[in-house]
């Protein structure tokens, strides 16, 4: 299975990946997606024993530990799982969720050479003033604080050197276990592999290129340019690049250290408010969100101000589906749950679901939300249970509405640090409200009338040559339909080398057979008192049995 990868470039990150696997009591895992083989071939020796105090673990334990260890692609697939609250118990969540993208910082030296050739000058013919003890250290990339000849504060946040080669093997590498996965372990299969792999490689290559990131905070900088309570931090694009990006230092209070907002004379209440309608404006109205919320992205500032940092993992949200969004929570307050269901099952694009079932559940669900405003619901709880039934059913959200739904999950976490009493849905009604009107408006209606209209318009003008097209092909018989069916190419290929050790099974017996008679009849000359023919025929049987044996214990044990 591994052949495709046999890259001597990819062999040894493997066998670092198959050992931790193995170390951390998934050696099953390991054998099942092929990896051992490939390892074996490599002339590695496997232990698959895990160590006895890590097979005490719970499961959701062990895996985060385990892709700890593995380094940062890992750590950023785990924070990718976390997002992914349709697919994984609340246990799983709560356990990806504590991943932490932190790394020991690099000595300044081994940033210089790169931070050179990106700036185009040595770092201290650009930056008056530079620290080149780091601010802070992730898999990534590490800052630097730095001040600009004009005495601006800045920050300087810098790729790692080397990771790039690193992210891609591992990329390499999932992806095809992703493959695998899908294709040979159908109880594996419900936890979408190459959807999770594919939103994972996505988001990781834009991580990967801070200008991306930079322009990210640009587009949310300018949402939100009326607000004077929420700052985002200027970026410096004379020095900013894939590898470099140079902002505006935030001097405030780090999220995680509410104690200090008293002694600054902030209002916690205030900030959660603050915090939450800028969220919800991101998302709801600007459809363009920062998906990541967390303490450690947001500093307090004087006057009650919030500034938000890290914008490399974002969401987006159509104007369509933020629609259904307001749609799927006012259904739920209006008892709608055939239009519920309808929307859920929209979002899973699944066909095989029991529709009736979702249905009944939906209505048995929604039934005790019978006349509560919207303003009272418990947001985060309801979504929670909302996903928890698709996940019963074998249903998965699109990735931007996985994100949506951490993205509301992390910021009513953040608002009741700051406030006990905050209250997600009541911020969330307005905005919610607002997406409704604006999705009904006349102007959106005869938007979308006239995109319906262009799209017809365009499809009825290329319908003739389409025909005559398919006509043509028809008549010199180049028409061809293909039907492709997986379980039956597989099936093929068993039936394949099953008749091919029937074949060498008789073949065999035939060898038998016709040694045993030329033993019997010929006299002349003689081997240690046997005929040579006989005896070479009998040993040729022999291999063939052991051959046939061989096959068939294989086939058992795979």
């Amino acid at each position: 299975m591994w052949d495709a990868i046999g890259a001597v470039r990819d062999l040894g990150r493997l066998h670092d990946i198959a050992s931790v696997l193995i170390r951390y009591g998934f050696g099953d895992l390991v054998r099942r997606v092929g990896m051992a083989g490939a390892l074996e071939k490599a002339g590695r020796a496997l232990h698959w024993r895990a160590p006895e105090e890590l097979a005490r673990l719970a499961p959701p334990a062990r895996v985060r530990r385990a892709l700890e260890e593995l380094g940062p692609s890992f750590v950023k697939l785990g924070q990718i799982l976390a997002t992914r609250v349709d697919l994984f118990a609340p246990e799983w969540i709560d356990e990806l969720s504590k991943l932490q993208d932190e790394a020991p910082p690099l000595p300044f030296e081994a940033l210089r050479a790169q931070l050179t050739d990106d700036l185009g000058a040595p770092p201290e013919e650009i930056f008056p003033v530079l620290d080149t003890t780091a601010l802070a250290a992730a898999s990534l990339a590490q800052v630097h604080r730095a001040q600009l000849p004009d005495g601006t504060e800045v920050v300087l946040k810098v790729r790692r050197p080397g990771i790039r080669p690193v992210v891609e093997a591992d990329l390499r590498l999932l992806e095809r276990v992703a493959e695998i996965i899908d294709k040979d372990a159908p109880d594996l299969r419900r936890y979408r592999p190459r959807e999770v792999v594919r939103q994972f490689v996505l988001s990781l290559r834009r991580e990967l290129d801070f200008a991306a990131e930079a322009r990210n905070a640009e587009r949310v900088a300018a949402n939100l340019a009326e607000r004077a309570d929420i700052v985002v931090p200027r970026i410096h694009w004379r020095w900013t690049c894939e590898r470099l990006n140079v902002q505006d230092f935030v001097d405030g209070i780090a999220g995680r250290d509410l104690r200090r907002l008293p002694l600054a004379g902030l209002s916690a209440p205030v900030l959660a408010r603050r915090g939450a309608t800028a969220v919800l404006q991101m998302i709801l109205d600007d459809g363009f969100f920062h998906a990541d919320p967390h303490p450690g992205n947001v500093f307090y500032l004087p006057d009650n101000r919030i500034a938000f940092i890290d914008f490399g993992m974002v969401g987006r949200l159509s104007e369509t589906r933020r629609y259904e969004v307001a749609q799927v929570l006012s259904g739920l307050v209006s008892h709608d749950s055939e239009g519920v269901a309808d929307i859920l099952l929209d979002w899973s694009s699944e066909t095989r679901a029991d529709t009736d079932a979702l249905r009944d559940e939906i209505d048995a669900f929604v039934d005790q939300y019978r006349g509560v405003p919207l303003q009272r619901l418990d947001m985060t709880a309801m979504l929670a249970d909302v996903v928890a039934i698709l996940r019963d059913h074998g249903l998965a959200l699109p990735p931007d509405l996985a994100l949506l739904i951490k993205a509301f999950v992390t910021l009513e976490g953040l608002g009741r640090q700051l406030d006990p009493d905050f209250d997600m849905a009541s911020e969330a009604a307005p905005y919610l409200r607002q997406a409704m009107l604006a999705h009904n408006a006349p102007t959106a209606v005869a938007r979308r009338g006239w995109r319906a209209l262009a799209s017809a318009a365009t499809l009825l003008a290329s319908l003739p040559r389409d025909i005559r097209t398919l006509l043509r092909a028809a008549q010199r018989g180049r028409l061809q339909v293909q039907v492709d069916v997986p379980p039956l190419d597989r099936f093929g290929e068993r039936m394949d080398k099953a008749s091919n050790r029937l074949a060498l099974a008789i073949l065999t017996a035939a060898l038998i057979v016709g040694s045993s008679i030329v033993i019997s009849v010929e006299k002349e000359p003689l081997l240690a008192g046997f005929p040579p023919l006989g005896v070479s025929g009998f040993i040729a049987a022999l291999i063939g049995a052991l051959a046939v044996l061989i096959s068939i214990l294989r086939s058992h044990k795979r």
